[in-house]
């Protein structure tokens, strides 16, 4: 089973063909296709390649399904004795994608 591991919006992920993941949220439209560069880490099922820090001429195909935002989190600050209480939700954005190719170079 082939993988990669990419980086993108600052963080990273493992990414195998045909599943879908939310990652941070990317500039497109539904149905557009993106394709990320940084690719740290790839294995085609027998061997696996190692970037420093990236693999050369490796990159991963994907497509945007949709766009939405997580859960809401609850931010509260809260100060004893001193009659401060602040409450917030924050809730963050991201991007689904489906990783359609992973090509190792």
């Amino acid at each position: 089973m082939s993988y990669a591991i990419i980086r993108t919006g600052g963080k990273q992920f493992r990414v195998s063909a045909g599943q879908t993941y939310r990652i941070p949220t990317l500039l497109g439209d539904a149905g557009a296709a993106v394709e990320f560069n940084e690719v740290l880490l790839g294995s085609d099922g027998t061997s696996v390649k190692t970037g420093v820090p990236t693999l050369s001429g490796a990159k991963v195909n994907a497509q945007i399904v949709k766009h939405g935002r997580g859960e809401k989190i609850i931010v509260f600050k809260f100060k004893r004795r001193k009659n401060y209480a602040r409450k917030q939700g924050h809730r963050q954005g991201f991007t689904e994608v489906r990783i359609t190719e992973i090509t190792l170079g």
